[in-house]
């Protein structure tokens, strides 16, 4: 296990991480997850094993601090993992995101440019997202603060499948809460707009049965590999596991130096 403070309160990311050669690769979870639950098979397999890898928690979840002080918007996700990073020693590094860690991911790369040398997203939050009682940000979203840690959290465990019920309930919920939220907002300019102007080479990978990015002809014109991934959801990673390897070794092989 290892940590860094990322805060000016002092406040500890936590990642567990794997030995081996360069690039770097960096595993980012998604809202109410953790890095090490979602990723192991995958850092594991023969076609991605044998590199450094740094299976992160951010700030709030898994094994991470949970921080009252801290706002969890995106960009100070992404600021936190960036303090991590290179208390690691870590540039030009192969990130990997799935779902609100894929929208991380990409706002990393924005702010820090020269930690991330190629970008995988998973089923990334592009755009604002309206309030709706539904699982993820947007359901998380109809409560206020107050009502969340009141009674939001409990109904919200109860309306979730299990398999991400089993993480979330790790989650401090007041950092679900802030994420959810503030994840649904997006941010200026928007993850989308983000992505599509990012010199790196970046795939984007969604599930038959998840969500389609939309406007694929745009994100295709900039430079971004979309691919589906078929018999998949949203968990592309547990629902496809050789799939997504597939995709993610595809993807990473791509020449760092362009799109």
């Amino acid at each position: 296990m290892h940590q860094a403070a990322v805060t000016p309160s002092g406040a500890r990311l936590r990642w567990v991480e794997l030995p081996g050669a360069d690039p770097v690769r960096v595993y980012v979870h998604g809202l109410g997850a953790m890095a090490s639950a979602y990723y192991a098979r995958t850092v594991a397999h023969p076609s991605l094993a044998g590199h450094r890898s740094l299976l992160v928690d951010m700030l709030g979840f898994g094994l991470s601090d949970r921080p009252a002080d801290f706002d969890y918007s995106l960009e100070s996700h992404a600021d936190t993992l960036a303090v991590a990073l290179r208390s690691a020693g870590v540039a030009r590094a192969d990130v990997i995101g799935h779902s609100m860690g894929g929208a991380v991911a990409i706002v990393l790369a924005e702010r820090h440019p020269e930690l991330v040398g190629r970008l995988v997203v998973a089923e990334p939050n592009l755009d604002p997202i309206a309030p709706a009682r539904k699982p993820g940000s947007s359901g998380i979203g109809t409560y206020s603060e107050a009502e969340f840690l009141d009674r939001g959290f409990a109904e919200t465990l109860d309306r979730v499948d299990p398999g991400w019920a089993m993480t979330m309930r790790l989650a401090d919920p007041l950092a679900l809460h802030r994420s959810a939220v503030r994840l649904a907002a997006a941010t200026v300019p928007t993850m989308r707009e983000m992505l599509t102007g990012l010199p790196v080479p970046r795939t984007l990978l969604y599930g038959e049965r998840g969500e389609a990015p939309g406007r694929e002809e745009e994100l295709a014109a900039a430079g971004v590999r979309v691919r589906e991934i078929p018999d998949a959801g949203h968990n592309i990673m547990l629902d496809q596991p050789e799939a997504f390897v597939r995709a993610t070794v595809e993807a990473l092989t791509q020449p760092a130096d362009r799109p």
